[in-house]
């Protein structure tokens, strides 16, 4: 009989059973300095469908050479194509990611407001970018739900929903407050290493009492 899912306890042994790992790539960034809205976004344009131990050293090398919007304009697209070109669909992210920086150099007074209105309509950047650059960079309680947040988060039965956007308001209706930042930081690591996609870590698993294995066919 599984116990009943306590998301205290469960946030605080998650806690210490990522803190081997390396921190999800937004986090890392923006704990090495690179944590304004601009770049926050840049890079989690930048980690689309590109796994983080890619996604990490393209977004150092970008900043390398520009972190502004003011800098970023200074590249031309196919010079920002050249730099990120370890990236998956980097042609089309650098084209983004120049459009961007004209907009916030021309229309925004050359920064990104932390305005989740805003950042949505820039083309291509979704609910999951736009609040981790809120939570991240401008600490406002915003939920940026990746896959491994949607997979681990429905795995344990705390939420039932079928996309990640689905499960961003279930969880907006469920998990306090004081976890929508810290809950992309530990899940990333999380889901990983130890809640994986394919034959889940259970019998390491620091919550498998409380987690209802929904999905689950096999694990090791």
């Amino acid at each position: 009989m599984k116990r009943a899912f306590d998301v205290d306890l469960a946030m605080s042994r998650i806690r210490e059973a990522v803190r081997p790992f390396a921190p999800a790539m937004l986090f890392e960034l923006a704990e090495d300095g690179f944590n304004s809205p601009f770049e926050v976004l840049v890079a989690c344009i930048i980690s689309i469908r590109t796994r983080d131990e890619v996604s990490l050293p393209v977004a150092r090398g970008l900043f390398a050479r520009a972190r502004t919007p003011t800098e970023m304009l200074a590249l031309s697209p196919e010079e920002i194509d050249t730099l990120i070109q370890e990236s998956s669909f980097h042609y089309g992210k650098a084209r983004q990611i120049h459009g961007i920086a004209v907009r916030a150099v021309e229309d925004l007074g050359g920064a990104l407001p932390c305005d989740f209105d805003l950042l949505t309509s820039f083309p291509g950047v979704g609910p999951k970018c736009a609040n981790l650059v809120l939570g991240i960079a401008c600490r406002q309680p915003r939920i940026g739900v990746d896959i491994h947040v949607h997979r681990v988060t429905n795995r344990w039965g705390y939420v039932r929903a079928r996309t990640p956007e689905l499960t961003m308001v279930a969880l907006e209706g469920t998990l306090p407050q004081g976890y929508w930042v810290e809950i992309n930081r530990l899940l990333v690591p999380f889901g990983k290493h130890i809640c994986t996609g394919a034959l889940p870590r259970c019998s390491s698993c620091p919550v498998l009492e409380m987690c209802q294995q929904v999905g689950v066919t096999a694990h090791r």
